[in-house]
């Protein structure tokens, strides 16, 4: 890996703010660590000359943050919270911060759809290969975002069924109305039929140390159910994929205590967009083949729409753990889609 590399890809990137057009979410600070872990540091650089265009200024902090309790989900307060973390980051060792931070976050871990825990978790992962001041920045922009758009999954709690993962997701209901916004989508989880039911259904783990495996579980599952369901709306359903993605690479640096939250939190994040966004009936996709995940992620890096990119870093490390090349079809079907 080339460290200098993403070290000043974050330098052109924070400058932006973690938003732009409105809502939409900056996805350059996940996708240029993607690419750069993966090797392709060359064009790192030509990718950010295109997308860089289409983002807004860094937003400034007026009032700064005294009571965080009130000001979670606001996001109003976004250049308040970027101002609290900028100061927090630079004061506190990274690993302190987030083990402070990460269990106040992760009830609201829809937040804008899922990014502001999958742009922490491609933080974490550049912090462990090398930690540098720029990484530590990233970190704190990917917090401060997570705060101001906290949202919780309704109905959201400890695993306590008697299902596996693919029974699980299989018996997941869907929102009655799969049109717009995705706060929209999901306030309609609160009153589906059979919704905290089929939440709840997941066999918990053995223990905190059978989290991961679960959890791995859980990603490999959404994986191949992006084959299925992908095509209903494919920007959206790679979160299901990368969204328990982001949460799996962090809890090495996470209390032991904090993985069962965190897996049920996970969870519940791929069951909600899984409920808002995937048709009740899946369909088969076309016959693909890819022979290893170099390939995969060569693919989405040539198409590179920064969705590609983060599914195909996400089931690059599926394919790694289980060997499964159809989860290394995901993203090739995600580059024909998007």
């Amino acid at each position: 890996m080339t460290i200098d590399t993403l070290d000043e890809a974050y330098r052109r990137l924070h400058r932006t703010g973690p938003e732009f057009e409105g809502w939409l979410s900056n996805h350059g600070p996940m996708a240029v660590e993607a690419l750069v872990h993966h090797g392709h540091d060359a064009g790192v650089h030509r990718w950010l000359d295109s997308y860089l265009d289409r983002l807004d200024e860094l937003p400034r902090g007026v009032n700064p943050i005294d009571d965080w309790r009130a000001a979670l989900g606001d996001p109003k307060r976004t250049g308040d919270w970027l101002a609290y973390f900028a100061r927090t980051v630079a004061e506190t060792p990274w690993r302190t911060v987030l083990a402070t931070w990460w269990p106040r976050l992760l009830p609201g871990i829809a937040a804008s759809a899922t990014h502001g825990v999958i742009r922490v978790g491609h933080a974490v992962r550049a912090l462990r290969d090398h930690t540098t001041p720029d990484r530590v920045t990233e970190l704190g922009q990917a917090l401060a975002y997570w705060a101001a758009r906290w949202q919780p999954v309704p109905g959201a709690g400890a695993a306590a069924g008697t299902s596996g993962v693919a029974d699980a997701s299989d018996r997941l209901p869907r929102v009655p109305c799969q049109d717009g916004g995705i706060r929209d989508r999901l306030t309609q989880l609160s009153d589906v039929p059979g919704w905290p039911t089929a939440l709840a259904g997941l066999r918990p783990p053995t223990g905190p140390d059978d989290a991961p495996r679960l959890l791995a579980e859980v990603v490999h599952r959404a994986s191949l159910d992006f084959l299925r369901f992908g095509h209903a709306n494919p920007v959206m359903l790679v979160h299901t994929v990368t969204a328990p993605t982001a949460v799996l690479r962090t809890l090495p640096e996470l209390a032991p205590e904090l993985w069962l939250p965190s897996l049920d939190a996970a969870w519940s994040a791929t069951a909600a967009v899984t409920a808002a966004y995937a048709p009740a009936g899946g369909a088969t996709p076309p016959p693909i083949t890819v022979d290893s995940a170099e390939e995969a992620f060569d693919r989405a890096s040539r198409n590179g729409d920064e969705h590609v990119v983060k599914l195909a870093d996400a089931v690059v490390d599926v394919y790694a753990g289980t060997g499964d090349r159809s989860a290394l079809a995901a993203a090739v079907y995600a580059a024909q889609l998007i």
